[in-house]
């Protein structure tokens, strides 16, 4: 495997982001985070209708660089520094959440801290039966950061968001399936073929209407009913327009599998 921080493979119109610092357990240093919306911008100009992020090794990503924390304890990083690569940390995250193409974290192992985050960025979250997920910014004696704040408690609710926060617990992925931070869970066997499938699925799909969907998703938590309405048959009045509204009428009615081509 390459010894980039991040690598970048698009086939068969799905576009592979892969934190590759195995031996960092993908920790979110500067160059992953970097790599990350390095990666974004490229899949811009390809065909991709469908990311995925994953994590090389048996982690997703242990959040925070421990090492470049030890490095501030001992004074070598000054503090406006150690605030750059939170902030740097939290742009790559943004980024991935406002991604205007579905996007799939792909998780077989530990989510931890700012690596949670990262998963949860995502529009959806698959992952294997041995994985696990933390919010444990506590462990290293920290406040949340990275978007925590903002992701977990429109996932879990507000008081469970502060729960495990403040307990720092490792989440199995069951526990993680009920509470909605895990999307769906696969047997540890079968996860790679599930995966395959599941994210085969979205990057099949009507892509435009995905697109559409997802942004009135995400306007429609900060709207009222009236906005939501009308930002949706806004939106509707642009697929309408698209080949695979067409083809997926078609299909409805001549009931077959519709064949979009996300255009």
């Amino acid at each position: 495997m390459s010894d980039e921080a991040v690598l970048l493979d698009v086939e068969d119109e799905i576009a592979t982001i892969t934190l590759n610092k195995p031996d960092m357990r993908n920790a979110l240093t500067g160059d992953i985070s970097g790599g990350i919306v390095d990666a974004l911008e490229e899949i811009e100009d390809t065909d991709a209708r469908c990311v995925v992020i994953e994590g090389a090794g048996d982690a997703f990503s242990a959040g925070g660089d421990i090492n470049s924390m030890m490095e501030g304890l001992a004074g070598e990083t000054e503090p406006h520094e150690k605030v750059e690569v939170v902030e740097d940390t939290g742009r790559a995250l943004q980024r991935v959440y406002e991604f205007p193409l579905p996007v799939v974290a792909k998780i077989d192992g530990t989510a931890f801290g700012a690596g949670a985050n990262l998963a949860i960025a995502c529009d959806t979250q698959i992952a294997s039966e041995r994985s696990k997920i933390s919010f444990g910014f506590r462990q290293v004696g920290l406040a949340v950061d990275s978007g925590t704040s903002y992701f977990l408690p429109r996932i879990v609710g507000e008081n469970k968001a502060k729960e495990l926060v403040f307990t720092g617990e490792l989440v199995d992925a069951d526990e993680a399936h009920s509470l909605g931070i895990f999307t769906q869970v696969y047997d540890d066997d079968e996860f790679e073929a599930q995966a395959e499938s599941y994210v085969d699925r979205i990057a099949t799909g009507p892509t435009i209407a995905l697109q559409t969907s997802k942004r009135l998703i995400r306007q429609g938590l900060q709207s009222d009913i009236d906005q939501a309405m009308t930002n949706e048959a806004a939106g509707q009045t642009a697929v309408f327009a698209t080949h695979d509204h067409e083809e997926g009428a078609t299909a409805f009615m001549e009931q077959r599998e519709a064949e979009f081509e996300g255009h």
